[in-house]
């Protein structure tokens, strides 16, 4: 569905992801737990669930790598005929691109500006992905969404039953160093790979580190099954909490990382329309009250403009 990360720089963040990867910044808000600092979104032009990652803006946070327990990378799914128009596009801006190649697949990874590590993944199932015609990056090299996940624990057993007993997943292959899930159908966007590292240290909430990977829930109802299933298999799970644009509850697997099951709906166009997606600051009920407030402590963030030379 999504996955959210930490970032301690919004507008450091925002020219990254939209001028160099050429997302859509498709929501300004905020924390609903912490209503004094930001939530952005990027994803494709209506943020399809699948496309979406989001950044809590908390820079009093230090900064730091991550951990076990811990989400440690995040795939993106390109065309694979696109590879050599991104190698070449973050080297000419001095990212420090590697070229890989994982499950029979090429890749090339980068590093976000607070370090997080992003693999751009020659495999992609367009689905429902929406492109942006206004992204600096041509459609036909846009990033279609999220490719997979990569997860470091200290110990797989607990982890990979749970997966596999509970949340259905399947072990699809494995690498040195990498062991491939999948849901449903596999593919890009239902892929998981797990890095059993008993060395690592534990994960801290750090700048930097993705903060929880959210899974999709078609429905509500689904989403209330899902909550029963967790409780039944021993996971401490929240109530279902309204997110304004989807429905989530939260658990931990057993190797600590944090998981969201978030719904379809209502989406991001419940209170901007699609062409105006990410120009107002959008806030819960709650906080409307401090709307003034909000406004004149948040930093400004000016998306970049850009022209398709780049």
């Amino acid at each position: 569905h999504h996955v959210t990360a930490i970032t301690r720089d919004v507008q450091t963040n925002v020219d990254f992801y939209v001028g160099v990867l050429g997302l859509r910044f498709i929501k300004k808000t905020v924390n609903f737990d912490v209503p004094d600092t930001y939530h952005i979104y990027f994803g494709d032009r209506l943020g399809t669930p699948g496309t979406a990652l989001t950044f809590f803006g908390w820079p009093h946070l230090p900064a730091g790598g991550a951990g076990a327990g811990q989400v440690t990378s995040i795939a993106l799914a390109v065309p694979e005929p696109s590879l050599d128009f991104w190698r070449q596009r973050l080297t000419r801006l001095q990212l420090g691109v590697e070229v890989e190649r994982h499950f029979g697949a090429d890749v090339v990874a980068v590093g976000d500006p607070d370090g997080i590590r992003l693999e751009l993944v020659g495999q992609t199932d367009d689905g429902r992905w929406e492109p942006w015609p206004d992204s600096p990056v041509a459609e036909a090299n846009q990033i279609r969404g999220l490719h997979s996940v990569g997860l470091c624990v200290s110990s797989s057993g607990p982890t990979y039953s749970f997966l596999t007993e509970t949340m259905g997943f399947q072990h699809l292959e494995t690498e040195p160093g990498r062991v491939r899930f999948r849901t449903g159908e596999g593919g890009p966007g239902a892929l998981l790979d797990l890095f059993v590292q008993p060395e690592a240290q534990a994960g801290q909430e750090m700048a930097g580190t993705v903060h929880h990977v959210a899974w999709q829930a078609l429905t509500d109802d689904e989403e209330v099954e899902w909550r029963e299933r967790l409780i039944f298999a021993g996971r401490d799970v929240t109530p279902v909490i309204d997110r304004k644009y989807f429905h989530s509850i939260y658990f931990r697997e057993p190797g600590g990382v944090l998981f969201e099951i978030a719904t379809d709906g209502p989406g991001f166009t419940v209170d901007e329309p699609a062409e105006a997606l990410g120009t107002g600051l959008q806030l819960p009920a709650e906080a409307e009250e401090t709307r003034g407030d909000l406004s004149h402590n948040l930093p400004p963030i000016v998306v970049p403009s850009f022209s398709r030379s780049q």
